[in-house]
């Protein structure tokens, strides 16, 4: 794996490599099976996850690349939100929209998503 032999800690080298195969492939394959996912590109869990696991905008604190430079007790907490998304566990919406608003975005929420108002008629 890239960059594994860096570290020397075989518990570092799994949790990494957890980390990398959680956001590059487990959560990706289970939004293509969830279709109410705001999110499906492995680099957007990416962001999600670390954002919500240091509370703000990760690379205002840790020097990309994450998977090398994040600490382990960070790490960990972003793979604890991801298997709690995976499990119906922690609202993948809300994470979603925390992250966008440590980056100064707007929201897009559920009724975002899918805003199919009607006109009031009467109006």
């Amino acid at each position: 794996m890239i960059g594994y032999d860096l570290f020397q800690d075989d518990d570092e080298r799994e949790i990494r490599q957890a980390w990398l195969t959680l956001y590059r492939e487990t959560l990706p394959h289970a939004a293509r099976q969830k279709l109410d996912w705001p999110v499906e590109a492995d680099h957007c869990f990416a962001r999600l996850l670390l954002d919500n696991a240091v509370g703000q905008y990760w690379r205002d604190v840790i020097k990309p690349p994450a998977w090398r430079h994040t600490p382990l007790p960070v790490l960990q907490r972003a793979i604890d939100l991801g298997d709690a998304i995976l499990t119906g566990d922690a609202d993948i919406w809300a994470l979603n929209d925390a992250s966008l608003v440590m980056r100064g975005k707007a929201p897009k929420g559920k009724s975002a998503r899918n805003p199919r108002r009607r006109k009031n008629p009467y109006r």
